[in-house]
Parts: C-alpha cells; sequence; structure tokens
C-alpha cells in the first residue's frame, strides 16, 4: 500500500472536504479490520468509498469478490493502479454514489447476500446506516469505520443521552458490537476526532413491526422533539394527534410522560403497531402505505 501523503502529492491532489475524506495511513490497521471482521473466501463485498485501495486490497486477498465503489472520479485512476500493482484482480471499481447504488440489485448479481465495508464519509454516515437498515435483506454484515461518538449512539442503551433515532432503527434489526478503535492520527489529513470500527448483523426483528415504515416514522416523530415528553412530541409531529388519540400511548403501556430515548424498541412496535389497529396513521399512508 502506498502512503495517502505521496500518492496525494504525486498526482497533485488534495483531500476534499466535500466528501469527507479521511485516508488511513497504515496498511496494518486496515489488515486488522478484515482480520477481525470474519470475512471468508465465500464472501462477496461491496466497499463504500474506496479511496487509494487501503481496505480494498486486505478485503480482496480475503474475499471471494469486492465491488468499490467511489465517488470522486480522481481517485478511481489510481485506485486501478493500485489495485494492478498488488496483482488483485477480484476488484470491480464502481464509480457511484453510495445513496444511489442499488443493493439489492448487486446481490442478486451475486447470489448471495453482501458483505459492506468501508470507512464511511463522515458527513453521510448516518444516511449509509438508515440505507442499509433498509436494505437489509441485501445485505449479511456490514462493517464500518464510523466517528467515535456516531458509534457510540448506534451502540447504546436505552435511557442515555447518546440513545436517538439511529440507535433505535439499528436495534430493531441489527447486532451491532466494536471491533477496534482507531486514532485520528492514523488518518491523513487528521480528523479532529477518533474512529471505531463497527459490525452490524442483520437479523429478522425479535419484535416484528406490522409496518416498518410507519414504525420508523414513529420513532422519528418521538425524538423529533427529544427534550420534550412523548405526549407532546408525538402532538407535535406531523401526526398532529390529539388528547384522544394520545391515548395510544396508555393502551400501549407507555407513560405519555416518557421521553423517547427511555423507550426499547419492543416499546416501540408495540406503539406503532397498535397506532396502526386504532388507524392512526401518517399523512398519506392511508391512500398509499409503504
Amino acid at each position: 500500500m502506498t502512503s495517502p501523503v505521496t500518492l496525494l502529492k504525486a498526482w497533485n491532489l488534495h483531500a476534499k472536504k466535500k466528501f469527507g475524506q479521511n485516508f488511513l495511513k497504515d496498511p496494518s490497521t486496515t489488515e486488522m479490520i478484515v482480520d477481525r471482521s470474519g470475512l471468508s473466501k465465500d464472501d462477496a463485498v461491496l466497499e463504500i468509498g474506496a479511496g487509494f485501495g487501503a481496505l480494498t486490497i486486505p478485503a480482496a486477498r480475503a474475499a471471494k469478490k469486492v465491488y468499490a465503489v467511489e465517488k470522486d472520479r480522481e481517485l478511481i485512476q489510481i485506485l486501478s493502479a493500485e489495485l494492478l500493482a498488488q496483482h488483485i484482480d477480484n476488484v470491480t471499481v464502481l464509480e457511484a454514489d453510495i445513496l444511489k447504488l442499488d443493493l439489492l440489485a448487486l446481490a442478486n448479481q451475486e447470489g448471495c447476500k453482501l458483505w459492506v465495508m468501508g470507512n464511511l464519509p463522515y458527513n453521510i454516515s448516518s444516511q449509509i446506516i438508515v440505507k442499509l437498515i433498509r436494505f437489509r435483506h441485501a445485505v449479511r454484515r456490514a462493517v464500518v469505520m464510523l466517528q467515535k461518538e456516531l458509534a457510540q449512539r448506534i451502540s447504546a442503551s436505552p435511557g442515555g443521552k447518546d440513545y436517538g433515532r439511529l440507535t433505535a432503527m439499528t436495534a430493531y434489526c441489527g447486532d451491532v458490537h466494536s471491533i477496534a478503535q482507531i486514532s485520528a492520527a492514523q488518518f491523513y489529513p487528521k480528523p479532529k476526532v477518533d474512529s471505531t470500527v463497527l459490525t452490524i448483523d442483520f437479523l429478522e426483528p425479535r419484535y416484528p413491526a406490522v409496518d416498518e415504515s410507519h414504525l420508523f416514522k414513529v420513532i422519528k416523530a418521538a425524538f423529533g422533539q427529544r427534550r420534550k415528553t412523548l405526549r407532546n412530541a408525538l402532538a407535535g409531529s406531523e401526526l398532529h394527534l390529539d388528547s384522544a388519540a394520545l391515548g395510544v400511548l396508555n393502551q400501549a403501556g407507555i407513560d405519555p410522560g416518557r421521553r423517547a430515548e427511555t423507550l426499547a424498541i419492543e416499546e416501540f412496535v408495540r406503539l406503532s403497531n397498535l397506532m396502526i389497529a386504532c388507524g392512526i396513521f401518517f399523512p398519506g399512508e392511508e391512500a398509499s402505505p409503504l
């Protein structure tokens, strides 16, 4: 692996803030991540933000196939040259925006669920996690490097300040574990915070929702004004629940005076399912349910 500093200078390039680019400098770090990920020769990998190939190369050596997604066109030629120099021939480089990529089509093409790996761009990390949740039937495991604070939020337990919308959505269908802590000093340019590598195994929900789209909207509404009680947060959401409709909280066995961060995922599911049973929908849902 050629140093990212060397490559940037050689090609007269600079890391782009708009793409959230921070490149890992030490190849032993990416090798450690792949070793701890559980990746095998039977697996097909979708890598998000391949950059100069720091993770691409060890992942390709461990897996059957790697689809290396890179949005920055200027990096793709360099990435291809690095792969060639390392005699890597099982990588397909895709110039694409991960938020627009059809994960299901790619999984169908491979005939198996994908492993998703990547040092996620900090500016769209949350959006990527939400996409993986929504397309989880195409993903077996995600091994993602995130800013430490976001990783703490995703893996938080109910009741604390870190517990939020993304935590609840991930808990609905994912089993989260931390496998590595990465110092900010290992990146170029050096970010302001350290990073954490999480594995997310996507599973069948223990508490299935009647309508997952409705559930995720309930979670979003509850955390939309997280300092308020559930009663006030839901009343002030796009649902505009009146006092009669808010009785659904009591029916679900949930104190209306609680705040969203105190609810476990099974309580959110129970609330969403009961709202549907009582005919409480978000605008547009009745006419065109998702």
